[in-house]
């Protein structure tokens, strides 16, 4: 039995947080809604999608209208991302649909949806980017509809997004490949607040397609100051450096079941004294910097020094106790963080670790790559 989904179960203050529906999800009842007034002439309020995982959804219509008739309808939706701080959030999804005689259905890029340039993706190069789950979702509502009404020929679909291409500028997109606007994204047709899935199946992308264009080595950095440095000193391409953020998990689970030749990390002091503890989720919301864990590292310096590093109030505090009393507290951190990233990475995977400070200068490195691929990702 289908289980209609609005509330999620986390709790954001008094109140469980509310979920919401994909681009994929938006832009399937919006073909809908133009399905049933081109072939009927009816104006739908609200349009009832059968989403994977055997789950429902009713998303409301925001506009609809007859362009050609029995010819040509356009509708579109309101993106409505929930409680996530999803970028798309209230953007209007739009759907131009125009009969064709011979079945099937054919995708088109609309304004603000972008244009795969680069191989790695699930879409061939020059195609629209409507991910294979949305299209395959717009591609069984259509024939519902198709079948109830007598609709016996195919479907020509454009999709766009009002201000899309401003809105992917917040976005991965372009290091992925996909210019002139957003992805048309989504595998549940769910948006589950904070989840980071979006942002998750970007690294894994990013990962794909550098992979797909040749690279042996990939740089993955929580920030834009880490990437400069490892930029700057390798001459790395864009398309070679993955937007970790905090996310390490993200990048090392995927690298060990994908593995690549060659694989740097670059972060700052306090993030990666997190992951030197074995946590794979560098956010704050995940908590803090473990200064016993550095007062630890820093044993051999005295029980003064412990106690400074344990009161400190920042890791940058705790570095500089640490410098004062000559203990290079930034090497102990990258060596640690080395390890805990290694054991996710196959043998044949080399590996370093670069922790910078805040102007991006090297503070620390662990691990060596092999300089003759290294040399390589120049090319």
């Amino acid at each position: 039995m289908a289980i209609p989904m609005r509330e999620e179960t986390a709790e954001n203050g008094d109140r469980p947080l509310r979920t919401g529906w994909t681009t994929g999800a938006t832009a399937t009842a919006a073909a809908m809604a133009a399905a049933y007034q081109v072939l009927a002439d009816r104006t739908l309020e609200r349009v009832h999608l059968s989403l994977p995982k055997n789950r429902e959804a009713d998303l409301d219509v925001h506009d609809c209208r007859l362009i050609t008739p029995s010819v040509c309808a356009e509708a579109g939706l309101i993106k409505d991302a929930g409680d996530d701080p999803d970028a798309t959030h209230g953007a209007r999804v739009w759907v131009r649909l125009t009969l064709t005689e011979a079945p099937g259905v054919v995708f088109r890029a609309g304004a603000g949806v972008g244009t795969v340039t680069r191989a790695g993706l699930a879409l061939a190069i020059g195609e629209p980017a409507i991910n294979p789950v949305p299209r395959r979702m717009i591609g069984e509502h259509l024939a519902r509809v198709a079948t109830e009404l007598g609709h016996t020929g195919g479907f020509d679909v454009t999709v766009g997004v009002d201000d899309g291409e401003a809105i992917a500028q917040r976005t991965m997109n372009a290091r992925l490949g996909i210019l002139g606007g957003l992805s048309i994204l989504g595998t549940t047709g769910i948006v589950r607040p904070f989840s980071c899935a979006a942002y998750i199946a970007s690294i894994h992308q990013s990962i794909d397609v550098a992979r797909a264009n040749g690279r042996a080595h990939v740089a993955a950095c929580t920030g834009s100051t880490s990437e400069n440095a490892i930029q700057t000193h390798y001459g790395l391409p864009d398309m070679a450096l993955i937007e970790m953020g905090d996310f390490a998990g993200a990048v090392l689970k995927y690298l060990r079941r994908n593995p690549l030749p060659q694989l740097s990390l670059v972060g700052g002091f306090g993030k990666f004294s997190k992951l030197a503890t074995g946590r794979l989720d560098l956010h704050s919301r995940r908590g803090g910097v473990d200064f016993d864990f550095l007062a630890e590292l820093c044993a051999d310096g005295g029980a003064t020094l412990q106690a400074a590093v344990r009161a400190s109030n920042t890791s940058l505090e705790a570095l500089s106790h640490a410098g004062e009393a000559g203990i290079d507290l930034d090497r102990r951190v990258a060596e640690r963080a080395w390890e805990v990233a290694a054991g996710y990475l196959p043998p044949s995977s080399a590996l370093e670790v670069w922790v910078i400070d805040k102007p991006g200068r090297l503070l620390a490195r662990a691990g060596r790559l092999d300089v003759s691929l290294a040399d390589l990702a120049r090319g």
